[in-house]
């Protein structure tokens, strides 16, 4: 199992249920990696999405027994969460967010693939800071990417890059 998320510099993931800062090029990555697999994904942040991701099998874990969405397996615990994607190729799962859902399942995974953006807006929810945990590190990092964001601050630019982090403690099969 994976996760991947876009941070803010100080670890800020969203305000008020919202990711803040939107790079085209970031969705695009994230659908790229994503695509053809499975996402474990919060209710909230499911909603956020716009619904399912297409091409994806979506699994929503929610507190709402009565959560019922067509192209959605729910569930309603992180048991039953795990035992939904005990069969699946675990490269191809991917924990989406939100924070309970990326704190709930962050020690099961064994990458994580983070969008570090340099910027910090006003965050009420955030995603462990890998960079403090001995147990992640670094595998690779790409160049630093420049791109003009509207949706934050009317024609900022904002710079952010790709880091891959690997749970030390998980060994491959």
């Amino acid at each position: 199992m994976n996760s991947i998320v876009a941070v803010n510099s100080d670890w800020g993931i969203g305000a008020n249920g919202v990711q803040q800062i939107v790079i085209p090029e970031d969705r695009k990555h994230f659908m790229e990696i994503t695509k053809g697999g499975v996402v474990l994904v919060g209710r909230k942040t499911l909603e956020d999405c716009g619904g399912p991701l297409p091409g994806r099998k979506n699994i929503v874990l929610t507190r709402d027994q009565s959560f019922c969405i067509e192209g959605v397996v729910a569930v309603n615990s992180p048991e039953k969460a795990f035992a939904a994607v005990a069969n699946e190729d675990g490269k191809n799962v991917f924990v989406i967010g939100g924070d309970t859902v990326y704190r709930i399942f962050l020690p099961m995974c064994e990458y994580a693939y983070v969008t570090k953006i340099d910027a910090a807006p006003l965050s009420d929810s955030f995603f462990p800071n890998l960079d403090e945990l001995p147990e992640w590190s670094i595998e690779h990092k790409t160049q630093s990417y420049k791109r003009i964001i509207e949706s934050y601050d009317k024609h900022k630019e904002i710079s952010y890059s790709y880091v891959l982090y690997k749970n030390c403690k998980i060994t491959a099969a």
